[in-house]
This record gives C-alpha cells, structure tokens and sequence, in this order.
C-alpha cells in the first residue's frame, strides 16, 4: 500500500510542480514574512519550517531552494516506509544541487557555502492535531501540500489555533476546490464530479468528516477568527495528453470513489471510465483539476497587511469548470 502511494506521489509530482509555479506571487510574499521573522535576507536566524503530511517530502523539495540559505524542517506523516523514502529523495534533491549531503539516522543535513539545511522526521498520526500541539513549537511557518481536503472543519480550526498560538505563517498548497473538466466532454462527465465529491467528504480520518471541496473556504474562516490575514490563489493542475500515467491514475480513482458512494450506478460509471480511458490511450485527453493555493499570516506582522482576500481569477480554459455540488 505504502509503495503504490509513493508512486502515486511521484507520478503527480511533476504536475504538482506546475500548479505550483503558476501560484508562485505567494512565494514572495511569503519571502517577506520569513525575512522579516529572521533577521533580513540573509537570515540571523534558521527559517523553523514544519511540513504536514510529509510523504515522499515534494514539499521540501519544492520550498528549500526558496526559503532562503539557513533553514531547520521538521517533517511529519503517519507512515515510516513514506518518511524514509523521503529521507532518500531530499539526499539525492541535495546532491543534485550541489549539497555536502549528510545522513543522520531520522535526519539529513545539507551543507553548501554559507547554508545549512537540516530535516528531522517525525512518524506521528495527525488525526488528534490536540495531543501533537508540540510539533508547532517555535515553527516560523507551518505548511502542507494536498491535505486540507482531506482534514475536517473541526480539525482546521485547531490547525489555525495552534499557528496563532506560534505567531507562525501559514502555506497550503494544492487543495481540491471541487471542480473539474475533461475533454473530450462526455455526457456522465458532471455526474462522476458529484459522486466524487461526495466521496472527499467522508471521514478520512483526519478529525471526522472531510472539508472535502470546501476545505480552503473552511481554512479561510478559521484563519480569520484567529486573526490572520490571507491570500488565495489558483493552482490547477493542467493536465496534456502525453501525461497518460497520471490521467490513467486519476480517471481510475475517480471510478473507484464513484463507484464506492453509488454501488448502484456501477454499469454506468464502468462504461464512462472505459470512454475516458480510451480518450487518453489514443492521445486526445485534456484534464484540468482545480486547485487553491493558501498563504496565511498574522495581521500583527511587522510586515504589515496585504489586501485581505485576493479574487480568484481563472485560466480562460478553466472558465466552463463545473464543481457538481448540485443536489442528485
């Protein structure tokens, strides 16, 4: 089970990359608030990161090169085989960029002239966020990639306590917003959405039922009731035909869920993922996933405020995205 998440993980990377870099004016921005907390550009102090729902550590490997020269992470998720793995993968993103690499058993430190990066791993079950509240300690910023939609309202809120409680900064990225389009459009196209949907909405064991679809709305209002200040932005995944593994995988696993919440419409779901499927193998199959992307910040910050909330303005191929909330 835990090889074929890690392949999954590899497999979407490239496209989380992507999505990413589209959203990366939050990048800045959070430039700002990390210099401003460590003592300028240089950094008088280690950047304390801690990375939700580690992985494989894409996470790290996108953020480190972009967090400044001196940094401390510590990493965490419920399965040990994903957190080795991501120990394996950090050394080799160091070799490559040219890091003295230096494994310590649960930690790794990257060394290169003037920088010094250092990444703990911490086995740990995220369910009951209360009785892990240690983890947050002096974290300059808290972050997770693909995770908030999977976590409920009630654990959301506990996530904005505890970063209020640190003063800490606050970056999620690629949260399922619940929308979707395929093309070739096919008629079953908004009725597999729906059914999906429903199916992010189940408890994942994250602190009960899932935020699912609106899970950055969630984080949005439990943020600002803790006194944050927030910025929100579009980072769908773009999907080209010639990324068949990662359409193949997806299309597969929204059949799964569809099938798992509607039993009934089994028949129906088989022949529309066999159409879907046959799109992709012959090279016509543009998918767009929609995701958000959320930086969140003290309003106390010696930054000062941004404009509190940033419209989502979406990608001219986006503006027919159907999000199949509507009432079966």
């Amino acid at each position: 089970m835990a090889d074929s998440f890690a392949n999954w993980l590899a497999l979407r990377e490239p496209a989380d990359l992507s999505a990413r870099d589209a959203a990366s004016q939050s990048l800045s921005e959070l430039q700002l608030f990390l210099r401003a907390m460590c003592h300028g550009a240089d950094g008088a102090r280690s950047v304390r990161v801690l990375d939700l729902a580690t992985g494989t550590g894409s996470n790290f490997r996108y953020l480190a090169s972009r967090l400044g020269r001196n940094q401390e992470w510590l990493l965490v998720d419920h399965n040990p085989v994903l957190l080795t793995e991501a120990l394996v993968l950090i050394a080799a993103w160091g070799t490559a960029h040219n890091y003295r690499v230096s494994p310590e058993g649960s930690r790794i430190v990257l060394e290169a002239d003037r920088s010094v990066i250092s990444a703990e791993t911490r086995c740990l079950d995220l369910g009951a966020l209360e009785a892990s509240r240690d983890i947050f300690a002096g974290r300059h910023l808290v972050t997770a990639s693909a995770l908030l939609d999977l976590v409920s309202d009630r654990w959301l809120r506990s996530l904005a306590a505890h970063c209020r409680e640190n003063n800490a900064t606050a970056l999620f990225s690629l949260s399922y917003n619940g929308t979707s389009q395929c093309t070739p459009v096919e008629p079953e196209d908004r009725l597999i959405l729906q059914l999906f949907n429903r199916h992010q909405a189940q408890d994942k064991g994250l602190g009960g039922p899932a935020a699912g679809p609106d899970a950055v709305n969630c984080a949005q209002r439990a943020f600002v009731t803790v006194g944050y200040e927030l910025r929100r932005r579009q980072s769908d995944w773009l999907l080209r035909p010639e990324q068949r593994g990662l359409q193949r995988q997806l299309i597969d696993g929204w059949a799964d869920a569809a099938i798992e919440v509607a039993p009934e419409a089994g028949e129906m779901i088989r022949s529309w993922l066999l159409r879907r499927l046959e799109h992709i193998r012959v090279g016509r199959s543009h998918v767009v996933v929609g995701h958000d992307d959320l930086l969140a910040w003290p309003s106390s910050s010696a930054v000062g405020p941004f404009e509190r909330f940033h419209p989502l303005t979406r990608n001219p191929f986006c503006q027919t995205f159907a999000r199949g909330d509507e009432t079966l």
